[in-house]
């Protein structure tokens, strides 16, 4: 019987080969290593054993203004940092695109056009705690996206940050001819799809109208129109292989857009007497995120959801003389801030912790509490059509604005799947 010494005395042709294997396995692992591919890293995230739907392992999914880091005065980069722990800072180079020059831009977003004049609100950038997030560079954006789809689904504040980030990446080309919306629209504001194509990069970035992610039913009988929390709507054929999407719900589970709960939502053939927001909302939100687990492919798609971004109405809400006029500062101060916590939040994040598919928390709702002087407000129609019984608008957002943060968030997080 051999000794165990005898098999380290293999014959040179054999050691000669497993020596040759080993530094060619060594050699394909450094070179992939330190070549990843960017659409495989970017757009085909692979879900892990541990992981977290919200994303807070990475990028914590609530910051207070404080912040938890340890102090430093020197900005780190954005791995590993909570991007929605921050403040508004002026920056004389924002905008990335000048007020009143975007012709996508929804006329009851378009302020400057409507007579506003004070500019401080698009002068403002965020700027998180402990790193430096970087600024939204429209050509390299479009790279990332070359032979992709992007689309926005939800409601009007969704299509608000569509716009922007149109608006933005126009801005970067040369050519602006070359980026038109495929089916010849000109208004982006009726509820429906739109998609615009961007032809150097044979990409599109996209529209899809969703309120609440779930399908309104006509039915029959005494009640004319009902939400079924149990169907995804059927809009969602239209995105469900893209590559990008973004999510939205939020401003429309309010009693007022929903009959105030009371014969409105069905599940199956039953139409609920009397049903809570709070509670049609999680069943809706359940519905959605099991779609999303059923057909999504995260090995191709990445799948972001925006969490709420708040209003600023004061003296009543939008149908009864709530206003925001004359509002031209941010919030500085923390204790001014909201003390109430919507229920659909942790809703929502509980969804989100419990779903396989990878979903990317966009967590707006802090930043955006801070930015009173950012609505349209009056300015939501021109002079010409305005008067003292005006509705302001002070749930959605000037642009040039807000949401134009919101965007380069977004690229920061598409950038660190490139890590």
């Amino acid at each position: 019987m051999a000794s165990s010494k005898d098999w380290f005395h293999l014959p040179p042709f054999i050691a000669t080969s497993f020596s040759l294997f080993f530094l060619l396995l060594l050699f394909f692992l450094i070179v992939n290593g330190r070549r990843p591919q960017l659409t495989s890293l970017l757009f085909n995230p692979t879900p892990s054993k541990n992981h977290t739907s919200s994303a807070s392992n990475t990028y914590q999914a609530s910051g207070s203004g404080s912040g938890s880091g340890s102090g430093s005065s020197k900005k780190r980069g954005v791995e590993g940092c909570n991007l929605f722990d921050g403040r508004w800072v002026y920056d004389e180079s924002s905008p990335s695109y000048p007020a009143g020059s975007c012709p996508f831009v929804d006329s009851g977003f378009n302020c400057f056009r409507n007579g506003r004049r004070d500019l401080n609100y698009t002068k403002l950038r965020w700027q998180p705690t402990h790193c430096t997030a970087p600024r939204l560079e429209g050509k390299k954006m479009l790279e990332m996206l070359r032979g992709k789809r992007m689309v926005f689904v939800g409601d009007s504040l969704n299509r608000n940050m569509w716009e922007s980030l149109l608006c933005m990446l126009r801005h970067s080309l040369q050519d602006k001819d070359r980026v038109f919306e495929a089916s010849g629209k000109q208004d982006f504001k009726a509820r429906s799809s739109y998609s615009f194509r961007f032809i150097d990069y044979n990409c599109s970035v996209e529209f899809s109208w969703s309120p609440f992610l779930v399908q309104p039913w006509d039915s029959k009988g005494k009640v004319k129109e009902t939400l079924r929390l149990d169907m995804i709507d059927r809009a969602s054929t239209r995105y469900k292989d893209a590559d990008v999407i973004i999510f939205n719900s939020g401003h429309w589970w309010t009693h007022e857009k929903t009959s105030k709960g009371i014969n409105y939502y069905q599940e199956g053939d039953y139409v609920h007497p009397r049903l809570s927001s709070g509670d049609a909302y999680r069943k809706a939100m359940t519905t959605w995120a099991k779609w999303v687990d059923e057909h999504i492919d995260p090995l191709r798609t990445r799948v972001f959801f925006r969490g709420y971004a708040w209003s600023h109405f004061s003296g009543g809400q939008w149908n009864s003389g709530g206003n925001c006029d004359g509002e031209t500062v941010p919030i500085t101060d923390d204790k001014h801030l909201a003390k109430r916590y919507l229920v659909l939040i942790s809703i929502l994040e509980s969804v989100l912790a419990e779903m396989r598919t990878p979903v990317l928390y966009l967590n707006v709702t802090r930043m955006t509490d801070y930015r009173k002087d950012g609505h349209p407000s009056v300015y939501r129609v021109p002079a010409g059509r305005r008067s003292p019984e005006t509705i302001q608008d002070c749930s959605h957002w000037c642009l040039p604005g807000v949401p134009d943060a919101w965007n380069e968030l977004l690229y920061a997080m598409l950038l660190q799947g490139l890590r």
